[in-house]
């Protein structure tokens, strides 16, 4: 990737450049559900900023295990130069004067890298997490400069929970240390906190402080708590030479995990899963943009580490437990974005056996008819109130069988998927049934947000939309009809018929009762509690034509897609409701109750885009090119927000800031399906047969 931060060295820190470095964010994931994130100047702005966020069993779920690391440069004489510093209240210059030394930041293969400039000196300071440890290693080095400093490290801690509140009371810590062991216990339950320093002339000073009042601005606006304290046992110091590394590891791992990987082997290590990553993926993946989506989508994939029963499980018949976290950095796993997402996040990139994964672990929690709509964290048992996710399942495991062609798994989910449709004809929870009358589908029951428009604050449901809701319908008529078609394939034409009279007549009843004349679009829902609302234009009804089925009858396509692009899209996704409508909100910010109640009603979704571009294909099969030119405007995004990521959502108007998670799934996943959609290549490929087996030119990244 091109550098994201350059600024000249020495010159004062300009209000765009602290901008930059304070509100753009970088994340390097494990593969377990941990991370570590912070913005670009070392500011933490955030609950969620830390070094290392461990996965940790049930109960625990993600622990904040080391939050920061204060970094000065000690010279020969004496005097020190801090590269790093802490807010401590909103009008405090300290931490701004310590950036000016921060001259670059970038990502190598999607791995974060700084440079600092001070004294004729150049520091670069480079992060990594192996795959599978709740492990980050922080390496520094010397590339200019003639001088040998010294580098003290004073790591702050305030273990809790990564979710709890900043001012959450520091606990009681025991440090100890053997030869060039250090470990630090809490005596609140969170894991052992494992720190050593690999590099020439090292050592630690006993040293404790607290550091109080650290001020987290984006808590702040959010209407969050946003002060409070850290607790630091002193600071390492490490001789730094020219090229050498030297590096600081912290882990929850044990030693004998440790031992076995060197700080180079971690960074080579990483390096050469990432190349393979692009290796396997299809091959019109890896331009630039397109690379650092197919990282991105790896940060997602995960091995719920926190769910022991379902590995035992999952390993008992032979498999894994694979899961999709939702985004970063508060969510869990949820079954609506994992089905939304597994197509980009693992189809795309040649993953077929970890769709697998995740395709069988959802399976495995089907309950009266429902996959989970959500597993909190630190849990292990998932909760269902969601009318759409199951559909969804059908979705991804069409995705997944044309590509695959995996009978072995269609065995296995097809009873499972019969079920689904049984239940749903009955009847199941939160009042989802099929109406006799039409065969449409009915959601919705008081208390519940059951669609993907789900905000809901205390008992408030912001858009409730019970009733017939138009994408519930349309996910329905296509799940009924790539069950038809699996029952056929399966010489099952009895099942199949009778599947395929209630697909009849759902799309029968749809044509007749969801378009509105009045407007020459769809309704959002019928039968429903607000008909102003239900008329509402909302990006819903592209789903009517996106999917593999469509349910709308061909000639309205055109119509219902013009109203989508003219009202609803902008360069980062779909609008959830049009301007001009009742409850509009042109931005979403403020405090929580503000932020929900904007959060469908106008807020920029990213992930839309790409039903939105599988309906402009299906409309318009030959103009890949105006396609293409939709996604332009997330281009500029893997340099904002989250680097190398897509936000959750944008702004419904100019300059469409993002807010929500700063990298997420679905948003991922989609735009980097519709980026291979519309290069111009075969949708599918064949996920053994990539680059290293075809036609396709070799490429090299470089090694650090």
């Amino acid at each position: 990737m091109n550098n994201v931060y350059n600024k000249n060295p020495d010159g004062k820190v300009s209000d765009d450049d602290w901008k930059i470095i304070t509100h753009t964010e970088w994340l390097v994931t494990n593969g377990l559900g941990g991370y570590a994130t912070g913005t670009i100047c070392g500011e933490l702005t955030r609950v969620f900023h830390g070094y290392l966020i461990a996965a940790s069993p049930s109960p625990l779920g993600r622990t904040m295990i080391l939050n920061t690391i204060l970094e000065e440069a000690v010279f020969p004489d004496g005097h020190c130069v801090a590269l790093n510093g802490l807010e401590k209240d909103f009008n405090d210059t300290e931490a701004r004067s310590h950036s000016r030394y921060l001259t670059n930041f970038k990502l190598d293969s999607g791995l974060p890298v700084w440079s600092y400039e001070f004294e004729n000196i150049t520091l670069e300071k480079r992060l990594v997490m192996p795959h599978r440890q709740n492990t980050t290693y922080i390496s520094y080095r010397l590339t200019y400069g003639d001088v040998p400093i010294k580098l003290r490290l004073r790591p702050a801690v305030n273990m809790r929970p990564h979710e709890a509140p900043v001012n959450t009371p520091i606990c009681d810590y025991k440090f100890t240390f053997q030869d060039t062991r250090y470990e630090l216990q809490s005596d609140n339950g969170m894991p052992t906190l494992r720190l050593c320093l690999a590099g020439d002339g090292h050592g630690f000073a006993i040293d404790s402080q607290f550091i109080r009042n650290v001020t987290y601005e984006i808590e702040r606006s959010r209407g969050y708590i946003h002060c409070g304290d850290l607790w630091s046992p002193g600071f390492f110091t490490v001789q730094l030479g020219l090229l050498g590394w030297s590096t600081l590891v912290a882990s929850t791992e044990s030693w004998e995990v440790l031992s076995a990987l060197t700080p180079e082997h971690a960074w080579n290590a990483e390096q050469d899963r990432k190349r393979r990553l692009l290796v396997e993926a299809h091959p019109r993946a890896c331009d630039q943009s397109c690379r650092e989506l197919v990282w991105a989508a790896d940060q997602f994939v995960f091995n719920p580490v926190g769910r022991p029963e379902d590995t035992a499980r999952a390993r008992a018949a032979g498999d894994e437990i694979r899961s999709v976290i939702a985004g970063y950095h508060w969510f869990t796993d949820w079954g609506r974005d994992t089905m939304i997402s597994l197509e980009g996040l693992t189809l795309t990139t040649g993953r077929l056996v970890e769709a697998n994964y995740i395709l069988r672990t959802f399976a495995h929690y089907i309950k009266d008819g429902l996959i989970p709509n959500m597993f909190p964290e630190g849990k292990t048992d998932g909760l269902y109130h969601t009318a759409d996710a199951t559909l969804w399942f059908f979705h991804a495991f069409g995705r997944y069988f044309r590509q695959s062609k995996d009978r072995h798994l269609l065995d296995y989910v097809l009873p499972k998927l019969l079920d689904i449709v049984g239940h749903h004809l009955r009847g199941t929870l939160f009042n989802i049934h099929v109406d006799p009358n039409d065969g449409l589908l009915v959601q919705g029951e008081e208390g519940y947000q059951l669609t993907w428009m789900d905000a809901k604050v205390g008992d408030w449901v912001v858009t409730p939309r019970r009733g017939k809701a138009v994408e519930i319908n349309a996910l329905w008529y296509n799940a009924l009809k790539l069950l038809e078609s699996w029952l056929r394939d399966s010489d099952r034409s009895a099942d199949a018929d009778g599947i395929a009279e209630h697909a009849a007549k759902a799309k029968r009843s749809f044509n007749e009762k969801f378009w509105n004349k009045r407007t020459g679009y769809l309704f959002d829902v019928i039968d429903g509690n607000d008909p102003e609302a239900d008329a509402y234009c909302r990006p819903n009804q592209i789903f009517a034509i996106s999917l593999d089925y469509p349910i709308l009858e061909e000639s309205r396509w055109e119509d219902v897609l013009h109203v989508v692009k003219e009202r609803l899209l902008t360069p980062v996704g779909l609008r959830s409701l049009a301007a001009g409508e009742r409850d509009f909100k042109p931005k979403y910010d403020g405090d929580l109750r503000s932020r929900d109640a904007a959060y469908h009603q106008g807020t920029v979704w990213a992930w839309l885009i790409g039903p939105f571009v599988d309906a402009w294909l299906r409309v318009h099969p030959n103009d890949n090119q105006t396609a293409r030119s939709f996604l332009d405007g997330f281009r500029q995004q893997l340099e904002s927000a989250c680097v190398g990521s897509i936000s959750e959502i944008f702004d419904a108007e100019p300059p469409f800031l993002p807010r929500g998670c700063c990298a997420q799934a679905w948003s991922v996943a989609e735009v980097l399906r519709c980026f291979v959609k519309t290069s111009g290549a075969s949708e599918q490929f064949d996920s053994q047969t990539s680059r290293k087996h075809s036609n396709e030119p070799a490429f090299a990244l470089p090694v650090v």
